[in-house]
């Protein structure tokens, strides 16, 4: 370890020198706080800077270090016995709620607000041994897709993507291994491609969204994100840890199973499998470098054994219906802050003005059944043309200049182009594995639901065979 700053390890890196006593979580959480200390930009911020990252809403040094402690002595005592992550450091998205710390989802709406109670998601992965170290900032409300308030570690003028944008931009300069977010029209998956970063979104259901900040909670899926699909299976592993979710939409979902960690062997580890490309990139004006990607994507997927054929989308995404079923659920939760209205940032204020009128109980519900109509078209559209995958560009565009991103006319939803792909498996609650191709272009892997297992190995073996990952470097 003394030629490599502990900082730079990835999650199942460090958990593998933290099982063999080679590092302790102390040591490894120490240097954690260092690498922010150098990389962020000064102290967080609600606004953030020009020449910032500012990827924190607020840092916990103190109660890190004596979960580094308690993360030590639970390996000593228990061994291999000890929890896979124990002792690995996390960044946690301004929306989970950790008992008697501010929770915030970084809008000063929520100013002072504490949480009386932990998500569940987090609680499981604290009951594992990991070490929170912060809460990262989101778009405010994690109502748009650019966190203007962070800067991008490739290019600081750039949007870091959102709504995990904190997230994306703390992995991707190494500031921490392991991040939870969480996506409601793309919000893991956008960042991970402006950032380099991967993230998997889960089937929706598969985790429970309790004591999330809500955005629209039949949209909201709680995910993880880190530097490698890889990291990031280990880390869903954890948060799936418990009973099945109930919701009102949907029964449970299955078992989770065993979940792959490393690629299989061989040349074609992807023989067998049946990737389809279909219509929607094409009906967008793709970016050059878009398009770019994601035919090396497409390439390396038919080199690793994939088949690869072409097929029409089943189902289009209305947007209409999208907005009647985001804006209803967002205007249920936000209708409480009409006092408060002033608080928010000027893009949000409008976008939460735009969901007050939406409160047709029936409209609501047609477009509930709709959206059911259509995700059950594309799991036969799985089914009855013998596909496992789909295979798109996560954005149609790389980063744009950050800046503008919550001023009025720049509120997130339909109309936002940042969501023209991501937008719809969230309407599907189809599990997707977001990687990048360079550190501006990401590709998406889409399976019926049910399916993250296959999924995941498949993503694996397209990242470690075919893609890799981008590597960044302080300027």
């Amino acid at each position: 370890m003394s030629a490599r700053d502990p900082a730079d390890l990835g999650a199942l890196e460090a958990a593998l020198l933290l099982r063999g006593r080679e590092i302790s979580s102390r040591e490894l959480t120490e240097a954690c706080l260092a690498r922010i200390e150098a990389r962020n930009g000064g102290r967080p911020s609600f606004d953030g800077a020009p020449d910032a990252i500012n990827a924190w809403v607020r840092l916990y040094p103190e109660g890190a270090r004596d979960a580094a402690r308690r993360a030590d002595e639970r390996l000593a005592s228990e061994g291999e016995r000890a929890p896979l992550l124990c002792g690995v450091p996390l960044a946690v998205k301004d929306l989970y709620g950790i008992a008697g710390l501010p929770l915030t989802a970084s809008s000063r709406v929520l100013e002072g607000n504490v949480a009386t109670s932990d998500a569940p998601v987090w609680a499981r992965l604290r009951d594992q041994g990991m070490v929170t170290l912060g809460h990262t900032h989101t778009h405010e409300f994690a109502a748009g897709g650019t966190t203007d308030q962070v800067g991008n570690p490739w290019a600081l003028d750039r949007v870091v993507g959102g709504s995990s944008g904190g997230n994306a931009a703390a992995l991707a300069c190494r500031m921490v291994p392991a991040a939870i977010g969480t996506d409601t029209c793309g919000s893991l998956r956008i960042p991970s491609a402006c950032c380099g970063t991967s993230a998997i979104k889960p089937g929706h259901g598969r985790l429970p969204i309790a004591g999330i900040v809500p955005l629209a909670p039949s949209l909201d899926h709680p995910g993880p994100m880190a530097r490698t699909i890889a990291d990031c299976a280990a880390l869903l592993t954890a948060m799936a840890g418990g009973e099945a979710v109930r919701t009102p939409l949907m029964p449970p979902a299955a078992p989770l199973g065993e979940l792959p960690r490393s690629a299989r062997p061989g040349p074609r580890p992807l023989a067998g499998v049946t990737i389809a490309l279909t219509d929607r990139p094409g009906a967008l004006a793709l970016d050059a470098h878009v398009e770019a990607g994601f035919e090396v994507a497409r390439a390396a997927c038919e080199r690793l054994g994939a088949r690869v054929v072409s097929l029409p989308a089943p189902w289009a995404l209305p947007w209409d219906d999208l907005s009647l079923v985001l804006l209803s659920e967002v205007w249920a939760y936000h209708c409480a802050y009409t006092d408060r209205h002033e608080r928010y940032r000027p893009a949000i204020a409008e976008f939460v003005e735009a969901a007050s009128g939406f409160t047709d109980a029936q409209a609501y519900f047609g477009a509930q059944q709709r959206r059911a109509v259509g995700a059950a078209a594309w799991e036969e559209s799985f089914r009855s043309h013998g596909v496992d995958l789909v295979l798109e560009p996560t954005l149609p565009l790389v980063p744009y200049a950050r800046g503008p991103g919550y001023e009025r006319g720049h509120a997130g939803g339909a109309d936002d182009p940042m969501i023209a792909l991501s937008a719809l498996w969230d309407m599907t609650g189809m599990p997707v594995a977001a990687l990048p191709v360079t550190e501006s272009v990401g590709i998406s892997l889409v399976a019926p639901q049910g399916c993250e297992a296959p999924l995941i190995q498949a993503a694996i073996d397209l990242q470690e065979h075919g893609l890799g990952v981008p590597v960044w470097e302080p300027a």
